[in-house]
């Protein structure tokens, strides 16, 4: 068995008004076989393309290398932004050595009520994925489920929003299509995707991912 564990610690400060949900950066990150295009922070993965839609949305230019100094330009937007990242998940075990968040086994959640309970301007949550079997929504609506905090829907079209409320707050949580490339099956069987193309031959899933993404980081 693999030992996959988040490499990465919660990237949250006293400011921070949204954060960024995933699951577990990829199994090199662990054993530090990276490649050139990787950057050595959350999202990271030369493959994710949260870092690349960020950039296009807020005119950003980032770096996509190996160095401190990529990871300090997305520290710093995220300061300005107030935005943070907390994935849900601590640590888990594989048989099969990939990224596939249906291969995770003996899986450890880190407290991430405990983070909202402690950075008190947290008002948003943004998931890097729809609800699906161990995606980072799911293992927090079982949270959610073991400690009786109901989530109410607020809209039901993607990306979905839904509302709880915890330490006194209302906090709003926002579904995204996963930034993954495994994704862009997914993003090509949908009905507004294949309508897009139909009238632009040239919409990409990127640009699907993008139109999506801005509505929400836009709005935080």
């Amino acid at each position: 068995m693999f030992f996959h564990y988040h490499p990465y610690k919660p990237f949250l400060h006293e400011d921070t008004k949204a954060i960024i949900v995933g699951t577990l950066p990829p199994p090199r990150f662990c054993t530090k076989d990276y490649k050139k295009e990787d950057v050595l922070f959350c999202y990271g993965s030369k493959d994710n393309l949260l870092w690349k839609a960020i950039e296009v949305i807020y005119e950003e230019n980032f770096l996509y290398d190996n160095s401190e100094k990529a990871v300090k330009i997305r520290k710093d937007f995220l300061l300005k932004e107030k935005i943070g990242i907390c994935d849900i998940v601590e640590s888990c075990s594989r048989e099969k050595v990939d990224a596939s968040d249906l291969g995770m086994q003996d899986i450890k959640l880190r407290d991430i009520l405990g983070f909202i309970k402690k950075y008190k301007n947290i008002q948003t949550m943004i998931f890097t994925g729809s609800l699906s079997k161990n995606s980072p929504e799911y293992f927090f609506r079982k949270v959610l489920k073991d400690n009786n905090i109901s989530l109410e829907v607020i809209d039901e079209q993607t990306p979905k929003i839904h509302l709880f409320k915890y330490d006194n707050r209302d906090i709003k949580t926002i579904s995204l299509t996963s930034p993954s490339n495994a994704a862009n099956r997914y993003i090509g069987s949908t009905k507004i995707f294949k309508e897009k193309k139909k009238i632009n031959p040239n919409y990409t899933t990127f640009d699907f991912r993008l139109e999506q993404y801005k509505k929400v980081f836009k709005s935080i």
